[in-house]
């Protein structure tokens, strides 16, 4: 017998970002929409304890060791339910790695589910939630799916209503980028600044619930994109040619090193994605639609 669970990325339509606290996180207003590259965890009984292999695009660079969200995941759903973790966890890639799009978390989110669905413990939506926020800021919001403001360091979460789809091109640049530097490097651009409780944008809200492509352009943000272009000044060079190549709103996914943006339709995703394919700018390009649901089982 096995399980597996199809999990999406996410884009950070904005990403209000406050002080450093003294626990060494950040408060966020963080909004996130669930958008359609997945990766797939398959959970299968294992008589060799905790076992995680992993395929696809990039997997070299996944860690297969209990480092891995997606192992964490089931040792910490094995120890609030007092059984062993004795579970082979197969990951198929297709999030890109390290690249501000939540490929770990989906992978952590995807592997409670999926343990949780093998095992039997019957785990509530509560319970869940609760081990995700335990295991990192972003796997809460992989396991619900859809858009959500996440409060706090984003773990919390307010399901948001949106009014349409909307179409979005991801440009993979050819290095990543540590999460914990850009946030370094975030408060070291920060410093002597006063820095404003992060609030999510009314209008970003409104624009959402409309369904409305250019009202949602106008309003995207992301405080963490200056920290990232200081750490990988190129990142502008993809930035402006999917600008010039007709995006509504270009900006860094998270803390990047992915340049996401934003299309007026399907077609319009399409043809930035062509530009941004010969620009020279990105090593792969992708188009993805949103929101979707969350952690599934298939």
């Amino acid at each position: 017998m096995s399980v597996t669970v199809r999990v999406p990325a996410k884009v950070n339509v904005q990403l209000a970002v406050g002080a450093a606290r003294p626990d060494g996180f950040h408060d966020l207003a963080n909004v996130f929409l669930a958008v359609g590259l997945h990766d797939e965890v398959t959970a299968t009984p294992s008589a060799d304890g905790l076992r995680i292999t992993c395929a696809g695009p990039d997997a070299g660079q996944v860690p297969l060791d209990r480092t891995n969200l997606a192992a964490r995941a089931a040792l910490a759903l094995a120890e609030r339910y007092g059984r062993n973790a004795d579970v082979h966890l197969h990951i198929a890639k297709d999030i890109p790695v390290a690249g501000g799009m939540a490929g770990g978390s989906a992978d952590g989110a995807g592997a409670l589910l999926a343990c949780d669905a093998l095992w039997g413990t019957g785990a509530s939506r509560e319970e869940l939630l609760d081990i995700c926020a335990e295991l990192g800021s972003d796997v809460p919001f992989s396991l619900v799916g859809g858009a959500a403001l996440g409060t706090g360091r984003g773990e919390k979460l307010t399901e948001l209503e949106v009014g349409g789809t909307f179409h979005w091109v991801f440009a993979m640049a050819g290095r990543g980028l540590s999460t914990p530097a850009v946030f370094r490097e975030f408060d070291r651009l920060a410093e002597g600044r006063e820095i404003p409780e992060p609030v999510a944008s009314q209008e970003l809200l409104d624009a959402l619930a409309k369904g409305d492509p250019d009202a949602l352009a106008a309003a995207v943000s992301n405080d963490l994109q200056p920290a990232a272009l200081s750490l990988f000044p190129e990142l502008a060079d993809t930035l402006a040619a999917g600008r010039a190549a007709g995006a509504l709103a270009p900006l860094v996914s998270g803390s990047g090193p992915t340049t996401a943006f934003l299309a007026r339709d399907a077609e319009a995703a399409d043809a930035i994605a062509d530009a941004l394919r010969v620009s020279g700018t990105c090593r792969t390009v992708r188009t993805a639609a949103g929101p979707v649901p969350g952690a599934t089982v298939v």
